[in-house]
């Protein structure tokens, strides 16, 4: 590590835009970027371990962390509780590391309010009759849930213009491409960089 401070990238999107299957990709394909496990309280879903996907607790637990003051952002979704734990998100960027948070509008304005220097991503469908056929596609959700995300996704979508950048998936590597040349924009700001500076000016100058 260089000494400077990590970065942090916010990523949001609206229910099936593929944020979670962008976020896996850029994951596996910058392994210097971590991804910041939630806390929350809905049930693990199959293949889901607890600790790597979420950390998974009670709702009981949950409002007494929230009582604490333990998250740096936390909301109630779909009548579940997430939440980003504050200490181990200032230790792993005070440390160096590059953290990815994966979270909703919510969370995302609270921790820009903490963190204004975060990189704050907001991925959108190629259209919302894209989004429904991806939404029916999964065929795990009612017609009531899909007619519900499909509301919410039109709010969400008019607070895209908050963000710093605006990725449309509609072509999955073209979008994957896009996130990991932010990622490389971000390791390229001046405050990441002071190691080569110092390194340049120590060297001195011949006569």
């Amino acid at each position: 590590m260089s000494g400077a401070a990590g970065s942090i990238f916010i990523v949001v999107a609206p229910s099936g835009a593929g944020k979670t299957s962008l976020v896996a990709a850029l994951l596996k394909a910058e392994p210097g970027v971590e991804l910041s496990v939630s806390f929350t309280t809905r049930a693990p879903r199959q293949g889901e371990v607890d600790g790597q996907h979420y950390h998974f607790v009670s709702r009981e637990l949950f409002e007494r962390m929230i009582a604490d003051g333990d998250f740096l952002e936390h909301a109630e979704v779909y009548g579940n509780y997430y939440g980003t734990s504050r200490r181990w998100i200032a230790e792993r960027v005070a440390a160096g590391h590059d953290l990815l948070l994966e979270i909703d509008w919510q969370g995302a304005r609270q921790v820009r309010a903490a963190f204004p220097e975060a990189v704050a991503v907001f991925i959108l469908p190629p259209s919302l009759p894209e989004l429904e056929n991806r939404l029916r596609g999964r065929g795990t959700d009612s017609e009531e849930v899909v007619a519900r995300r499909l509301s919410e996704a039109r709010a969400e979508i008019a607070l895209a213009p908050e963000y710093d950048y605006l990725v449309v998936n509609d072509d999955f590597e073209r979008a994957l491409g896009d996130l990991r040349a932010l990622v490389r924009t971000a390791r390229l700001r001046a405050v990441q960089q002071q190691s080569p500076v110092d390194a340049i000016l120590a060297e001195g100058v011949s006569a």
